[in-house]
């Protein structure tokens, strides 16, 4: 399976495949576990894949910004689950303090030098021209009884 091979990986390699140090995939695995854990106290169905199969899942999607159709054949998912799956991963660690980023305040005031590069990669919607009845020729309706 892909998580065996990357287990095996060296530490240059594992990087290189997962865009995350290796200290990092365990810190984000560690916070998933826990999430995971408050998450079916509540009950319901057992997961199809583990917490580190749903992190590479959602690095793979963040990474290769494949689609969710792509990343749940590969995974053997439907579309819909997938989706839902790597939503929920970025949800909890975005909820993390561990991975949030310090506020615009905080870097103002602070002494340290932050270097940050944002990447937009939103999709934006094409601008049409709307419909409205101003378009439409009058003239022919008149003849209409």
């Amino acid at each position: 399976m892909k998580l065996d091979n990357l287990k095996k990986a060296s530490d240059a390699n594992f990087r290189r495949i997962t865009g995350v140090k290796r200290k990092t995939f365990d810190t984000m695995v560690k916070i998933l576990n826990e999430a995971h854990i408050e998450k079916k106290k509540k009950g319901g169905r057992p997961n199809t894949f583990g917490v580190e199969i749903m992190l590479l899942m959602a690095l793979e999607y963040i990474r290769e910004y494949r689609t969710y159709a792509t990343i749940g054949a590969s995974y053997g998912l439907s579309e819909s689950n997938t989706y839902e799956t790597i939503k929920w991963v970025e949800n909890v660690l975005i909820k993390s303090p561990e991975f949030r980023l310090p506020g615009r305040k905080a870097l103002l005031k602070s002494d340290n030098e932050y270097e940050i590069i944002l990447i937009d990669a939103t999709e934006s919607p094409i601008e049409r021209p709307k419909k409205n009845s101003a378009d439409f020729i009058r003239e022919k309706r008149r003849d209409i009884r």
